[in-house]
């Protein structure tokens, strides 16, 4: 199996770098201070600091961005600056975008699109023009159902837009080992398209006020 760099070990990074290593990845979780003390019971990925090397590697994130597959796990308020930075290390990468950037209500949840006119997606392609990047996954919460989409009681879509079809064909393989069956992918084209799996977290509001804060996501019956 290969390396997979997950960028940010907040609540998605974390779900999703346990199912990764868990079919036998070796994964890279790239924070800002990879230095800083902290263990899975306290919300990261072990790593060299702390004296255990039997899960994900918390690492730099230029580290977890080189690593050629890799995964944009950063809230998306933060995520262009913060790859914009990172464009060196993740030239010719394979970037799976699951963020959405949102403005926040007092509640945290979201009230507007931060790129009501493109996509977090678009922009984060624009940014970094020698990566591939693909979206996938922003429509489907809590983080640890993206990494267990079996869990429902009734099947999910896992949404792709991309430019690129080999990136696509990564981004399929890396779904397939979270667990995501292929007939629940579909692919919406090019990455233009990302506005509109984006614009999902929209309803989030209602739908919580609706169904209460369940786990739950977005899916097309046919």
């Amino acid at each position: 199996m290969g390396t997979i760099g997950i960028l940010g070990s907040g609540n998605v990074g974390r779900a999703l770098a346990t199912r990764l290593h868990g079919t036998g990845h070796r994964v890279l979780v790239g924070v800002r201070d990879p230095g800083r003390e902290l263990s899975w019971a306290d919300g990261g990925p072990d790593g060299s600091t702390d004296g255990r090397s039997d899960g994900p590697r918390r690492t730099g994130l230029a580290e977890a961005a080189s690593a050629g597959i890799v995964v944009n796990a950063l809230p998306g308020a933060v995520s262009v600056p913060v790859l914009r930075g990172l464009r060196p290390a993740l030239a010719g990468a394979v970037l799976l975008d699951v963020a959405n950037a949102v403005e926040q209500g007092p509640d945290g949840i979201a009230t507007a699109l931060r790129y009501p006119r493109s996509s977090l997606a678009v922009e984060i392609q624009r940014a970094l023009p020698e990566t591939r990047v693909v979206k996938t996954l922003n429509t489907v919460g809590p983080a640890e159902l993206m990494a267990d989409p079996t869990s429902l009681s009734a099947p999910l879509s896992a949404f792709l837009s991309g430019d690129d079809p080999a990136a696509k064909a990564v981004a399929v393989d890396l779904l397939g080992w979270l667990g995501w069956p292929a007939e629940w992918i579909v692919d919406l084209g090019a990455l233009s398209t990302a506005w509109w799996p984006e614009s999902f977290v929209l309803m989030v509001r209602p739908l919580v006020a609706a169904l209460g804060p369940v786990p739950f996501g977005l899916a097309v019956a046919h």
